[in-house]
């Protein structure tokens, strides 16, 4: 007779505990959504990456100019997506364990290790990090992009988008991207995939930020481009008065009187320590 406990397949029993719960009155956590849209590719001397600078708290923008491409070396730098906390954290702590190596070992940091250290680090937390990467860079082998998801799996590729307008930006990307372009090229391209991101997705907003790299530079531009421009108003909202009819008009008097408070000695004390 076989057993029960080696029986294979998927089990249904926590959806049976699930709404347990709910009868109780506990209720299932939400998902969260968070908006960025950033984006990499490839050209013929380096990389280009790019991002918006929205950052969102809910419903409410909460900073119209976040920086989102962070410094990880002198030739890497990488965009984040996802709680910004997170984000911050973990680009500072890599970026710090890469110039620990380069002081060690004396030579320039390699895209490829930057990228093994993330995924560690993403991998050991099992997705509760919640930094969604595209990590690019330039090294003795080449320039290099990657990227890199909050549970630590991660895809090499000419060009990627991530965010919740990377819908967006890859329709961009799919439509216009050859193999070859020169930098004018790439960066025009970057520029066109995050302002499709801006425009179409209410998470992303705000101005374009792009960063080149090449085996000679590196050009961090910020802002490449203000794509959501404040217009001035058209019309004067100072209305005269008597534009709008009183139906009713209540008039209320106050009295003003004055009230002596009396300090007991402990709290005259208490005051002058």
């Amino acid at each position: 007779m076989a057993s029960t406990s080696s029986r294979g397949g998927f089990s249904f029993e926590l959806c049976e505990r699930n709404a347990m719960l709910e009868k109780k009155g506990i209720k299932a956590p939400k998902a969260v959504k968070t908006g960025t849209t950033i984006v990499g590719l490839v050209f013929k001397d380096g990389v280009v990456l790019g991002a918006d600078t929205r950052a969102t708290a809910d419903t409410i923008v909460a900073d119209k100019n976040c920086a989102k491409i962070h410094y990880i070396a002198p030739n890497i730098y990488c965009c984040g997506a996802g709680t910004a906390a997170d984000t911050e954290m973990v680009t500072l702590q890599i970026s710090s364990q890469l110039e620990l190596l380069r002081l060690n070992m004396d030579r320039q940091s390699r895209v490829g290790m930057a990228c093994r250290l993330f995924k560690q680090k993403l991998f050991r937390y099992g997705g509760y990090i919640s930094a969604a990467l595209v990590l690019g860079g330039v090294d003795p082998t080449g320039p290099h992009l990657y990227s890199i998801h909050p549970h630590g799996s991660t895809d090499v590729l000419p060009y990627v988008t991530m965010g919740s307008g990377s819908l967006a930006a890859m329709a961009t990307f799919e439509a216009n991207y050859r193999p070859d372009m020169n930098e004018e090229e790439a960066k025009q391209l970057v520029r066109d995939a995050i302002a499709a991101g801006i425009f179409n997705d209410l998470g992303s907003g705000s101005n374009v930020d792009i960063c080149v790299i090449t085996a000679d530079k590196t050009d961090y531009i910020r802002p490449h481009e203000v794509a959501n421009v404040k217009n001035e108003r058209q019309w004067d909202y100072r209305f005269r008065k008597g534009t709008t009819p009183v139906l009713e008009t209540k008039v209320v008097t106050f009295e003003v009187t004055e009230e002596t408070v009396v300090q007991t000695g402990a709290e005259e004390a208490m005051e002058t320590q």
